[in-house]
């Protein structure tokens, strides 16, 4: 491994860039990780900066149950995201659907489509919680 490979790891476990995708939600959660950027929780303040961009991404944070118009787009977009990556579903609808399980739009839980590496219960989970997954 070359030097700027390393350069670059070192970099990344610094500074979590993060990638916000709503999958279909009610917006709770959204507004929850727009308090995390506020500047009582900061989540600058640990490096994290939020990207409009997947491709310079490191973290993908999924709000919402997997719908039938969503699927395609979540694949498609974890498939953008560069390695080394992590994939944080906030909320309890990307973990199981939620209120909206049994919906025939909806599919279930995003652990359908992607591998998710860290699920922060709640609905809407707090902001402190968050920052800790």
């Amino acid at each position: 491994m070359n030097i700027f490979t390393r350069l670059i790891r070192f970099a990344r476990k610094r500074s979590p860039w993060v990638y916000v995708l709503n999958a279909g939600s009610c917006i709770g959660c959204d507004i929850e990780i727009g308090a995390c950027l506020s500047p009582r929780y900061d989540i600058e303040h640990i490096g994290g900066l939020r990207q409009g961009s997947p491709k310079h991404a490191d973290i993908l944070l999924i709000t919402g149950p997997l719908t039938l118009r969503s699927a395609e787009a979540v694949r498609s977009i974890y498939a953008q995201i560069p390695e080394p990556k992590a994939v944080v579903a906030i909320g309890s609808c990307p973990a199981t659907g939620n209120v909206f399980a049994g919906s025939p739009t909806v599919e279930g839980g995003v652990l359908d489509a992607v591998p998710v590496d860290v699920f922060v219960p709640g609905c809407p989970p707090r902001p402190q919680a968050i920052l800790q997954g």
